[in-house]
């Protein structure tokens, strides 16, 4: 039995999907796909919006979303009840990662947004004739297309950030987590956001292509590498800008004078928490082979106090799409067929009929295998033993991701060091998978992890237009550039080079 099941068209020829909870295959919900023409239609009513929204002022703005905050607090348990149903996620990780710091993104940024995009005079350093002055547009229309590891709050963030802008969104979740949008919807009306500014529309690829190819003036897609290549190339045929978040194989290195307590509990931690559907995720751990035995043996007994389950206290629970178990499985598969040895779990959990995998510790693993390679997504923690610290870092390197990696040392210069010296958009020292978390910090990967940054300062400016405008000081009848050209002139400009950059005494002032 699968998450999503076909249904027999509506009669008006829309497609119909049923959705199943993946850890006890209990029916949560049907919906219909809107296809490319209710795409078209939500995104003609976001730019009828979207001049009265882009003219209220942040402090309008950021009243709804300070609103939202209190009615989410004031309604977890019926928002957290929806989100286990289509993840099958524990409880109390659905409330901390996903309604907590949804909380949160809404008061930042009706907070922030003011004084992060209120226009700002900036010096000019050679033409002193004139001044600039920076002005920050919203770019109209977004469309925000988004993934089902984290329906609620990767669905919520990038939207809060793209309305506090002055932008319009039609947002398109996962087919896998629809409910979970229109929890985000019904959260934005309920808090008194005008019609029009926000839109849903529900379904699956077909939806998702309708927006990336429609009218809008931005794509903000969070999702698999495959798919980002796509929206891409759909927003350079329209010359849009995009914002992909794509996947990680996220290295964690593990130095010679480690904690090796805190450095065992945050690789569990890192490597199983959502059971491991998390792009920053602990995908790889190199451990200096110096302290290598004694952090698998802390890592193994971290493991098996872990309790998977679907209801009451557990740990790790399952699986969110079946797709995924089984890229899962193949991996595993690969790796111990190639020479690597299981420690802990290694097999989907047989007093489970869901989607669940155990928490799995792989040894003797190496570059040649998918596990260390391709992202796993899912509850696995292969160990590689490494020489030393500069070993980790080249083989941390190796890989066509780039999106967050995580250093265990006491010594904390040491371990900035050598985040700086790892190819990723984020990194932490002696922690794991807070950089989303973090709101001030810009998030995004590089190589095949992505294009561009979300949150903070950088991700609330990327749903603008950065606006110059020059204007003139003293209103003379003519400037030094313009006509007529003539000798005089020529030579002037000449002596002005000269003595700006020619001189010791012009390149210290200029």
């Amino acid at each position: 039995m699968g998450v999503i099941e076909q249904l027999e068209s509506a009669p008006d020829g829309h497609r119909r999907l049923r959705l199943s909870n993946p850890a006890s295959f209990d029916p949560v919900g049907e919906f219909e796909v809107q296809n490319a023409d209710d795409v078209n239609a939500a995104i003609e009513r976001a730019r009828k919006a979207q001049q009265d929204w882009g003219a209220l002022s942040f402090e309008a703005r950021g009243r709804i979303f300070r609103r939202a905050a209190r009615l989410l607090c004031d309604n977890e348990e019926e928002f957290v009840d929806v989100i286990v149903s289509e993840t099958g996620k524990p409880r109390i990780e659905a409330l901390a990662t996903e309604i907590l710091t949804a909380c949160d993104a809404l008061q930042f940024y009706a907070k922030r947004a003011k004084g992060i995009l209120a226009e700002r005079a900036v010096s000019v350093h050679l033409l002193k004739t004139k001044k600039l002055r920076i002005c920050y547009r919203p770019l109209g229309v977004v469309g925000i297309i988004t993934p089902w590891n984290f329906p609620f709050l990767l669905s919520l963030n990038p939207t809060v950030q793209a309305l506090m802008a002055g932008n319009t969104v039609v947002l398109k979740p996962s087919e896998v987590t629809p409910f979970s949008g229109r929890l985000v919807e019904r959260l934005l009306a309920d808090a008194g956001l005008p019609e029009g500014v926000f839109n849903l529309v529900l379904g699956d690829g077909e939806t998702g292509a309708a927006l990336a190819e429609g009218e809008v003036d931005k794509i903000s897609f969070t999702g698999s590498v495959p798919t980002g290549r796509k929206v891409a190339e759909a927003c350079a045929r329209r010359l849009v800008p995009c914002t992909l978040e794509l996947g990680g194989k996220d290295p964690m290195i593990v130095c010679a004078d480690a904690d090796l307590e805190r450095a065992a509990r945050g690789a569990v931690f890192g490597a199983f928490a959502n059971s491991g559907q998390v792009c920053t995720s602990t995908e790889r751990v190199y451990v200096v082979e110096d302290v290598a035995d004694e952090f698998t043996r802390r890592v193994v007994e971290e493991t098996a106090k872990l309790r998977q389950g679907m209801t009451g206290e557990f740990e790790v629970g399952s699986i969110t799409w079946p797709q995924q178990l089984e890229v899962i499985e193949s991996h595993v598969r690969e790796a111990v067929g190639k020479g690597a040895r299981v420690l802990a779990g290694g097999r989907r959990n047989p007093h489970y009929e869901g989607c669940f995998y155990e928490p799995t510790v792989l040894v003797d693993v190496n570059h040649e295998m998918q596990v260390m390679r391709e992202e796993t997504f899912g509850p696995v923690l292969p160990i590689m033993r490494v020489r030393n610290e500069d070993e980790a870092v080249r083989l941390a390197n190796d890989s066509r991701y780039g999106l967050n990696a995580s250093v265990w040392t006491r010594n904390k210069r040491r371990g900035a060091e050598l985040a700086r010296a790892i190819r990723s958009g984020s990194a932490v020292v002696n922690d794991c998978m807070i950089t989303y978390g973090v709101t001030e910090s810009p998030f995004g990967g590089v190589k095949d992890s992505g294009i561009g940054q979300v949150n903070g300062e950088i991700g609330l400016r990327s749903y603008c237009h950065a606006q110059s405008i020059v204007i003139d000081r003293f209103g003379g009848k003519s400037e030094v550039l313009w006509y007529p050209y003539t000798a005089r002139k020529k030579r002037m400009i000449k002596r002005m080079m000269n003595l700006i950059w020619g001189s010791w005494l012009g390149r210290l002032i200029s």
